[in-house]
């Protein structure tokens, strides 16, 4: 009698291990919900707005959270939740476009310098090590007063700082695998050098660089608030968090504690939600999690 061999189970798909890692990690199911709020918020600011963020009444300047406006409003009688709702669009825009520029650039130059290997990869890690060896806040101070501050400079000062996190992830990761017995078959296979970085060795580099995009997100948000509170970031009166915070510190000692309150909460619930999110991107792309 043949004895009958078992067979292993197919994994399961990418969205049944997905609510499985949320079912399994309550945190990052709670930062999961957050950051598609904030995202929601986001894509329909123009509409969840209940008054025009940028529209002034100074009859009702410097009034207390009320049901008329429920995180009070400002020094010039703007209503401070609808400047919030509008930020919201604002400071994710530039988080998403900065750390998905850097991602792109980041991953391609470390993933080829790390397959190349040799001159190429000790020039490309001596020019990463001058990046990182200025504080990084202060860089991205320099070239938005160097380039000025508008949006689109945030952006690049936003994405140029975030840049070298990139380079040597992906560097060190495609380092490590680019003797693997699949690129020895991709390379036998006929494929050109590129082609084995963009099509097999990025790919498997992608689910470890998820921790770090997600944490990039809160950072890219906290750097863009932080050059708006010191001057050199978006100008008012565009709704801006850090814009927000720093005009609300100016009441702070007069008792006007919502009008840094509720921004600073944002800020706050913005970052931790992209920060707690980034484990859980982890477990849900890589594949050797389905177990």
């Amino acid at each position: 009698m043949n004895a009958v061999s078992p067979t292993l189970a197919p994994p399961p798909s990418t969205l049944r291990h997905a609510a499985y890692v949320l079912r399994e990690n309550p945190l990052t199911a709670v930062a999961a919900a957050g950051a598609s709020l904030l995202c929601l918020v986001a894509v329909f600011s123009p509409w969840l707005t209940p008054y025009d963020p940028v529209a002034s009444d100074v009859s009702v300047a410097l009034q207390p959270p009320s049901a008329a406006h429920w995180a009070g409003t400002d020094q010039l009688g703007r209503d401070v939740l609808s400047r919030i709702v509008a930020a919201t669009r604002l400071d994710l825009a530039i988080a998403l476009s900065a750390v998905g520029l850097s991602f792109a650039l980041g991953a391609v130059i470390g993933g080829v310098s790390g397959y190349a290997g040799g001159r190429l990869d000790r020039v490309v890690g001596r020019l990463v090590d001058v990046l990182m060896a200025f504080p990084l806040f202060v860089l991205a101070m320099a070239l938005v007063a160097a380039l000025g501050n508008r949006v689109e400079n945030i952006v690049i000062a936003t994405a140029i700082i975030n840049l070298p996190f990139y380079i040597r992830f992906a560097r060190a990761e495609v380092n490590v695998r680019r003797d693997a017995g699949y690129v020895e078959a991709a390379r036998a296979g006929g494929e050109g050098h590129l082609a084995v970085v963009l099509r097999f060795l990025l790919p498997n580099v992608l689910p470890a660089m998820a921790v770090q995009i997600s944490l990039n997100l809160g950072w890219a948000i906290l750097n863009a608030a932080g050059l708006s509170f010191i001057g050199l970031g978006v100008r008012a009166p565009t709704p801006e968090w850090g814009i927000l915070v720093a005009e609300g510190a100016r009441f702070i000692t007069t008792g006007k504690w919502w009008l840094v309150a509720f921004p600073g909460l944002a800020l706050m619930l913005a970052v931790l939600c992209f920060n707690l999110l980034g484990d859980g991107l982890r477990d849900i792309l890589d594949p050797r999690m389905r177990t």
